[in-house]
């Protein structure tokens, strides 16, 4: 049996960016795989023990081996089904380059600091999570420049981090009464970009859904 061999389920949540990665990866290498939503209000016990050091989703199980933690997952996905082409480049130092920014998403765009925004009303708390919200699109921005994805004219690894959220822009924007496109040109020109290719289509949810869901997440946590 090859490495790539053995069935794949991603434990997941539909709204979760995390999870949304994960199966981009996969749609992008074309890596068959099924989906076990969660309740993250009641976990199941099988994310509990996939997971027993976080608890959440998403989990990556190939085989009878789970992969916790998106961006590791990623990796591991391009790592196993080498057939199609690789998220990082050949070259070391732009490999390298690609991993730095995607870390910089992964600690200054996230679901965290989006709850800054929609998990407060107007005011100051809601301003400051505003502020470093677009801050941090801006630097993405101005690393993203002319190109038509973060590594120049291929989808990758950057790509895959950042996309997700793309899908809760909406959610944010009524929340925050901003525009991100107005803010960011560029990068809400890329997510359009991203949305025509059908890995990232078939994978993220409806602006509308999301903002749906951040409407409930905001009566749950006395918001509204």
């Amino acid at each position: 049996m090859g490495k790539e061999n053995g069935k794949v389920v991603v434990l997941d949540f539909w709204a979760s960016p995390y999870a949304m990665r994960t199966k981009i990866a996969l749609r992008e290498k074309e890596v068959e795989f099924e989906t076990q939503q969660e309740d993250l209000w009641n976990k199941s016990e099988l994310l509990l023990k996939s997971n027993p050091v976080h608890k959440k989703v998403p989990v990556l199980i190939h085989g009878d081996k789970p992969i916790s933690e998106s961006l590791i997952q990623v990796q591991y996905i391009d790592e196993t089904w080498t057939d199609a082409a690789s998220f990082l480049p050949s070259d070391p130092q732009a490999r390298a380059t690609a991993r730095f920014w995607a870390d910089f998403v992964e600690k200054t765009i996230s679901f965290e600091g989006g709850r800054k925004i929609w998990g407060n009303n107007k005011g100051e708390e809601q301003e400051k999570g505003k502020k470093e919200f677009l801050e941090s699109l801006k630097v993405l921005e101005a690393e993203l420049g002319d190109k038509s994805y973060f590594g120049g004219e291929t989808f990758g690894y950057v790509d895959i981090a950042l996309v997700p959220f793309y899908s809760w822009f909406y959610a944010l924007e009524k929340c925050g009464d901003f525009s991100v496109e107005a803010e960011c040109p560029k990068i809400v020109a890329w997510g359009k970009r991203c949305v025509e290719r059908d890995s990232v289509a078939t994978s993220l949810p409806e602006s509308e859904k999301v903002y749906e869901q951040v409407l409930k997440l905001r009566q749950i946590f006395g918001v509204e």
